[in-house]
C-alpha cells in the first residue's frame, strides 16, 4: 500500500506542514488481544524512517470505554521503573522482563505512573499487546503542601491544595509543556489509548489547559486525570476534557454511590488493591463488582515492584535491600515503598500468583454432575476462546489424582468474547471422599511472550457426592482402640496424665498441656498457648495501631476452675478460661474441654465468647512449639502457596508436602506469612516421631522457624533469626489480609470478629 504526501495550505502548527494519507482496505485493527502491526515506511530522498504502526478506535459510549467498537475491561497494573541496582535506569532487558511477566499474568494494561517512560517501552506494548495510560510528569504531591490553619482537616486541605501550583496561572505554561511533551513523543503508539494529565497534583487552571490542548491535537484518544476532584470552591471548574472519572483505593460501596448516581462518564480505578507486604486480599471482589456493572471499566493495581535497594548479601548469603530510613534520610515513608506484586528482583509475590487467576481468561459457571454439562464465561475481550485456550481437566479425591485429561472442543462449539455456552464433560465421582473437579486453561498456541501450553489459570468445583467428608480425616478421628489405661497424678498446679506410652503434663492455671511426651520423644518445648497475635501485615498497618492499644500482644491466659474425669477411654479435663490484655479486661471467655484417649491422641474442644467492645482479632487458635527436628510438614488443605480467607484463589485443595523452611514467605519487612486457608489435617514428621493436628471442620495452619514475636521485632527479613523450634500455629480462623495499606477497611465478612465461636481440633503423636 503506497500513499502520498501533499502540502497542508496554512497549517494549524508549523511544525505539521505536510499531511500524508494511505487507504487500507479491510484493515487488521490492533487489539491488546491481537496486536497486529503493520510496518510504516516513509521515504524521502534523503531519509527514509521505518516505524511500526496499529490501527485501532477508542471512544466512550454508554459510560464503557469501546476499543474497535467492543466494551473492554481493563485489568491493569502500575509500573515504576525501577531496578534495586540501578534505580530509575532501567535497561532494554529489565523492561522486557517486567513486560514478559506482567503478560503472563494476566494483565492486559499498565498505567506509567507517574511520568513518561522510555520509548521502547511503548513500542514493546505496541508488539506484545497492552493497553496503555500515558502519563504526562506533572506531580506535586508534596511540593504543593500548603501550611495553614486547619489544615490537619482533609476537606480543609483539599481546598487549599490547588493554590500554590495546580490553580497558579504562573504553572501553567509548565504544566502544558510536559502535557505536550509526552503527547508529541508517543502519539504515534497504538497502545496508548488514554493520556493522562499526571497524578496527585490538585486541579485548576493549568491542567484545564492542559486537557483542552491535548483533546484540540487528539481528539482520538481518551482523557484522564484522578486529582480533577480535589479543587477549592471559590469558582466553576471546567471538566468538559476529561473523559472518566477517576479515584484511588475506592471501597466497592463508594463506586456503587457513584453508579447509582445516573454518572456522565464511565468510572475506572487509576489505583487499587494496594498490594504492599502479604496482599492484596480483595481482588475476587473486585473482579465480581468490574465484571457486574458496565459502568466500571476496570482498574490498575499499586503496584507493579518493590523499590528496594540492593546492598549486597549477608555472610549466609542473605541478599539485603534497604527501603525508606535505612541510609538515614529524611523524610522518608519507610516501607511504604516495599508495595508490589514482585520482589525488587522480579521474583514473584504470592499476590501475583492471585491476580493471575483472578484474572483467567475464562470461568466455570456450572458443573450440573446429573446431565455431565460444564457451562464456561469468555472474559476476554476480543477473541474466541476456542481459538485462544485448550483445556484440560482433573479429578482428586481426598488428594489423589483419580482422572485426568484433554478437553476438546465440540464440533461447532463457539464461547465469544463475554458469552457464555456448555458442553459435556463426564467424569467418575466417587461415593465417598472430597473431590474436585479442575479445569485448566493453557495456550493453544504460541501467543505474545506466552508459548503454547502456558498455563493461563484454573477453576475448582467441589463435586457432590454421597459423603463429602475428607474420608483420610475420618479414619484419623477413629481412635485406635488400647486396652491400656491413663493414671493422674495431681497438684495445686498441674495433672500428669501417664499413658502405656506417653505422659502429658496439664497447667490447671492455663487450661493448657505444659509439656507432652510420646515414646520417650518430647513433643513441645515449651508450654501450648492460645494465640491471639500475628505479626502485623503491611495491609494491617492501621488496624495494628487497634490490636496494640487492645494490648492482642500481650495477652494472660487464665484457668479459673478446672475438673477431670477417668473413663474407660481416657481422661476429660474442663476448664473455664479467661484471656485478657495485661491491666486490661478480659476479652474471651473459653468453655475448654480436653479428652485424652487412651492411645494418647489429644481432642481440643472449646467454645469463645469475644467480648465486642474489642477490635476484631488477629486470629484465635492453638500454638505449640515442636522439635527444630520437626522440619517437614504434610496438609491436605490449600496450597502450595501462602492463602487466606480472603487470599486464597491462586491455591487449590490438594495434598501438599514440603519441609518447614519452603513454607515461609520472606517478605522484606517481615510479617504474618505461610498460613494455609480450609485445611482438613496437617503432619510434621521429625526423627522417629510425628505430629498429626486433624480439624473437625476446616482450620488454618502455618509451620515456622520464626515465631511470631521475631516477625512482629524485626525491620527487615535479613534480620531475623530463626528461634529453636518449629512453631505450628493451629487457627479456628485468622483476620482476612485486604488492602488496607492504602485503601478501605477490610470488609465485614473477612473480619475475626465474632462474638462467639467454637473450635475443635485433634492432636495425634506417633511414631515416624
Amino acid at each position: 500500500m503506497v500513499g502520498s504526501v501533499t502540502p497542508v495550505e496554512a497549517p494549524d502548527d508549523a511544525a505539521f506542514p505536510y499531511h500524508a494519507e494511505i487507504t487500507i482496505v479491510d484493515p487488521t485493527l490492533w487489539n491488546a488481544e491481537q496486536p497486529y502491526l503493520y510496518t510504516l515506511v516513509l521515504d524521502t530522498p534523503n531519509e527514509t524512517i521505518t516505524d511500526r504502526v496499529g490501527i485501532r478506535e477508542v471512544h466512550v459510549a454508554n459510560n464503557q470505554i469501546y476499543v474497535n467498537g467492543q466494551s473492554i475491561k481493563f485489568h491493569g497494573v502500575n509500573r515504576h521503573e525501577s531496578d534495586p541496582v540501578t534505580g530509575y535506569a532501567v535497561g532494554f532487558e529489565q523492561t522486557k522482563k517486567d513486560l514478559l511477566m506482567i503478560k503472563k499474568h494476566n494483565f492486559n494494561a499498565i498505567r506509567t505512573s507517574h511520568y513518561p517512560d522510555v520509548p521502547y517501552f511503548y513500542q514493546l506494548c505496541d508488539q506484545y499487546g497492552f493497553f496503555v495510560i500515558d502519563e504526562a510528569d506533572n506531580e506535586s504531591h508534596g511540593a504543593s503542601e500548603y501550611y495553614c490553619e486547619g489544615n490537619e482537616s482533609w476537606p480543609n486541605h483539599v481546598e487549599n491544595w490547588n493554590k500554590p501550583i495546580a490553580d497558579n496561572p504562573e504553572f501553567t505554561e509548565a504544566t502544558v509543556d510536559r502535557t505536550r511533551l509526552c503527547v508529541e513523543r508517543d502519539k504515534n503508539r497504538p497502545c496508548v489509548i488514554i493520556w493522562s494529565m499526571g497524578n496527585e497534583s490538585a486541579y485548576g487552571c493549568t491542567f484545564e489547559e492542559a486537557l483542552a490542548w491535548t483533546k484540540s491535537f487528539d481528539p482520538r484518544r481518551l482523557t484522564h486525570y484522578e486529582s480533577a476532584q480535589y479543587r477549592s470552591k471559590n469558582r466553576k471548574y471546567d471538566f468538559s476534557n476529561i473523559d472518566m472519572f477517576s479515584n484511588m483505593y475506592p471501597s466497592l460501596e463508594s463506586i456503587q454511590e457513584y453508579l447509582d448516581n445516573e454518572p456522565d462518564k464511565p468510572y475506572i480505578m487509576c489505583e487499587y488493591s494496594h498490594c504492599m507486604g502479604n496482599g492484596p486480599g480483595d481482588l475476587e471482589d473486585y473482579f465480581q463488582f468490574i465484571q457486574s456493572h458496565d459502568g466500571l471499566v476496570g482498574g490498575f493495581l499499586w503496584e507493579w515492584c518493590d523499590h528496594g535497594i540492593y546492598k549486597g548479601k549477608m555472610p549466609d548469603g542473605r541478599d539485603i535491600y534497604y527501603y525508606g530510613g535505612d541510609h538515614n534520610e529524611w523524610p522518608h515513608d519507610g516501607n511504604f515503598c516495599m508495595d508490589g506484586l514482585v520482589y525488587p528482583d522480579r521474583r514473584p509475590h504470592t499476590g501475583l500468583l492471585e491476580f493471575k487467576n483472578v484474572y483467567r481468561p475464562a470461568r466455570v459457571v456450572k458443573y450440573d454432575r446429573e446431565s455431565g454439562m460444564l457451562t464456561l464465561h469468555n472474559y476476554i475481550d476480543f477473541v474466541d476462546l476456542t481459538e485462544y485456550a485448550a483445556l484440560t481437566y482433573q479429578v482428586s479425591c481426598d488428594g489423589e489424582v483419580i482422572d485426568s485429561g484433554f478437553i476438546p472442543y465440540p464440533d461447532g462449539f463457539t464461547l465469544p468474547p463475554h458469552s457464555e455456552n456448555a458442553f459435556p464433560l463426564a467424569v467418575h465421582i466417587p461415593d465417598k471422599g472430597k473431590c474436585f473437579l479442575k479445569i485448566f486453561y493453557h495456550c493453544k498456541k504460541d501467543l505474545p511472550l506466552r508459548s503454547e501450553d502456558h498455563l493461563l489459570g484454573f477453576d475448582e468445583i467441589l463435586l457432590e457426592n454421597e459423603d463429602s467428608r475428607n474420608q483420610k480425616t475420618l479414619a484419623m478421628w477413629s481412635d485406635a482402640p488400647s486396652n491400656s489405661t491413663i493414671t493422674v497424678q495431681e497438684t495445686d498446679r498441674h495433672l500428669t496424665l501417664r499413658g502405656k506410652n506417653f505422659t502429658y503434663n496439664f497447667n490447671k492455671l492455663t487450661g493448657l498441656f505444659a509439656a507432652m511426651q510420646y515414646e520417650d520423644a518430647v513433643l513441645l518445648d515449651k508450654e501450648m498457648e492460645f494465640n491471639i497475635w500475628r505479626a502485623p501485615t503491611d495491609n494491617d498497618r492501621k488496624l495494628k495501631l487497634d490490636w496494640l492499644a487492645a494490648r492482642y500482644d500481650h495477652c494472660m491466659t487464665n484457668a479459673y476452675h478446672t475438673e477431670y474425669q477417668v473413663t474407660d477411654s481416657g481422661v476429660t479435663l474442663r476448664a473455664k478460661v479467661g484471656i485478657a490484655p495485661i491491666s486490661l479486661q478480659k476479652f474471651l471467655d473459653l468453655d475448654v474441654c480436653w479428652t485424652v484417649s487412651n492411645s494418647g491422641a489429644v481432642t481440643l474442644e472449646l467454645h469463645a465468647e469475644r467480648n465486642t467492645v474489642f477490635p476484631e482479632l488477629p486470629r484465635f487458635g492453638l500454638r505449640l512449639f515442636l522439635p527444630k527436628e520437626m522440619a517437614r510438614v504434610s496438609y491436605f488443605g490449600m496450597g502450595p502457596m501462602e492463602s487466606y480467607r480472603d487470599k486464597h484463589h491462586a491455591a487449590s485443595h490438594d495434598y501438599f508436602s514440603s519441609t518447614i523452611w519452603q513454607q515461609h514467605e520472606d517478605y522484606i519487612r517481615p510479617q504474618e506469612n505461610g498460613s494455609h486457608y480450609d485445611c482438613d489435617y496437617v503432619q510434621l514428621d521429625g526423627t522417629g516421631i510425628k505430629l498429626t493436628a486433624v480439624g473437625a471442620k476446616p482450620f488454618c495452619f502455618n509451620a515456622s522457624h520464626y515465631t511470631q514475636e521475631e516477625l512482629t521485632e524485626k525491620a527487615h527479613n535479613y534480620e531475623l533469626q530463626p528461634c529453636d523450634s518449629t512453631v505450628l500455629c493451629l487457627d479456628y480462623a485468622q483476620n482476612g489480609i485486604g488492602s488496607a495499606s492504602c485503601g478501605p477497611r477490610l470488609a465485614e465478612q473477612y473480619r475475626l470478629d465474632d462474638a462467639f465461636f467454637d473450635f475443635s481440633i485433634c492432636l495425634i503423636p506417633e511414631k515416624a
